[in-house]
């Protein structure tokens, strides 16, 4: 018997191989999860020192650019080669960076060191001192006889807390060995990285060259388009979030001190350092700040930690109400809904980097997942304005024309702008004979 295979039975043939493949490797993958897990972390412990150096160059990228174009361009342009300003200006963009470093080093962290110090000793005070203020809360409640409860929970829970800290004594040196290991490793690919981002920063438009070139290789001119677009639409996210975040944070951290100091509050910089760090995270961040802020003036003056709280409710309602719609604007594009669901999705992963990071990240994929709809409603002739599906109970208009779909990563974010459609170009329709009146025989548009 024989076999006559066309071209639409072949690509079937390929199809249903590369599903079988696809779910024999998916079963593969699950049986061996940790294998693969293991296999993972090794290859991204390899690759780390190059994810330093991305990281590094993305955030001095800025930096380059206002020196290059605003300084010296301008004073070396006609005289010195581009390749030569260049060199100059990654050379003070690293040292830039290096003396901001050096700054919060010599200043900040010897009162951070201060405050720490004392916030120990006075918390050491009270915890050696138990006959200073133990009777006096013993005496606010006589009825329980908290003084018998506490002598025989002592006495029964003694062999248990005598064993659990001579447990975590023979544990301390194995973890203080594997914690030694981590930072040393750590440290090798944080320098590693800083040379590669040299190298990123100095070529960055021949790396960005031939990324695109890639692309356009191996995708069709439409799809790398696409591609491009969405590139520079996450970059113009990320970038707007990081930096203005950064700013807002440190700005915030700069009032926080100014203000502490000038009403005489304790630990002034240690707290102006957690509440500018915590301020990062959108919404949950002054919380988090100010929550152990609170315990740490609470130890030292419990009535100036009160009058830090409306301080720091002051200080977040100018943050959120003036400063940072300065300074952010709408980066994200997100509603107070969605930002709240990356925070937690995003930081139950990847805990404080992901509560920071997940907002931009998912903003990416928020943009991405409304251009698609956008590109299908406006293949099948649907609005694309939210408010024509306002309405529960009310069809939806099927519109005449196709339309273009906007540019935008969510509602309200750049629209107007023409994107390609998501998928192969559609082939144009012939042109049709004109009746008698001059007309086409329909209305109805390419494609």
């Amino acid at each position: 018997m024989k076999l006559n295979f066309n071209k639409r039975d072949t690509t079937m043939a390929v199809y249903a191989f590369l599903v079988l493949a696809a779910a024999i490797l998916f079963y593969g993958l699950l049986n061996n999860f940790p294998v693969v897990g293991r296999a993972f972390s090794t290859v991204l412990g390899l690759i780390s020192p190059f994810i330093y150096a991305f990281g590094i160059a993305y955030i001095l990228n800025p930096i380059l650019k206002f020196i290059e174009r605003a300084i010296l361009s301008p004073l070396l342009g006609k005289h010195v080669s581009g390749k030569c300003i260049r060199a100059v200006a990654v050379l003070l963009t690293f040292l830039f960076a290096a003396g901001v470093i050096a700054v919060f080093v010599m200043i900040v962290i010897p009162q951070l060191i201060s405050s720490i110090t004392g916030l120990v000793y006075r918390l050491s005070r009270y915890l050696n001192s138990p006959d200073t203020w133990l009777p006096r809360l013993l005496a606010l409640f006589p009825d329980l006889d908290l003084d018998a409860t506490i002598s025989n929970a002592l006495r029964q829970y003694a062999d248990t807390i005598l064993n659990s800290t001579v447990s975590m004594m023979k544990q301390l040196l194995p973890w203080l060995v594997s914690a030694s290991t981590s930072f040393a490793s750590g440290l090798l690919s944080t320098v590693v990285g800083i040379i590669i981002s040299v190298y990123m920063l100095l070529d960055k438009e021949r790396f960005c060259a031939g990324c695109k070139k890639v692309w356009y290789a191996i995708l069709p001119q439409q799809r790398a388009d696409w591609l491009l677009d969405l590139t520079a639409e996450a970059n113009r996210v990320f970038g707007g979030f990081i930096s203005g975040k950064i700013l807002d944070s440190l700005i915030i951290g700069i009032l926080c001190f100014l203000g502490m100091t000038l009403f005489k509050m304790p630990n002034a910089m240690l707290i102006s350092v957690i509440v500018g760090v915590t301020n990062v995270i959108p919404y949950f961040g002054p919380f988090i700040g100010a929550i152990p802020s609170f315990f740490i003036i609470l130890i030292d003056a419990p009535i100036k930690a009160l009058w830090f709280l409306v301080f720091i409710l002051i200080l977040q309602q100018f943050d959120g109400n003036i400063l940072g719609p300065k300074i952010l604007g709408d980066s994200t594009g997100l509603s107070a809904f969605w930002v709240i669901f990356a925070i937690m999705l995003f930081g139950g992963l990847y805990g404080f980097i992901g509560m920071f990071l997940g907002v931009p990240v998912f903003s990416v994929v928020y943009m991405l997942i409304w251009r698609f709809v956008d590109a299908r409603l406006a293949a099948r002739g649907m609005p694309l304005e939210l408010v024509s599906y306002s309405a529960p109970d009310s069809p939806i208009p099927q519109g005449s024309k196709k339309q273009k779909p906007a540019r935008r990563g969510a509602p309200g974010m750049l629209r107007g702008a023409h994107v390609s459609r998501i998928g192969p170009p559609r082939r144009k329709k012939t042109d049709e004979p004109e009746d008698a009146s001059g007309g086409r025989e329909n209305d109805s548009t390419d494609a």
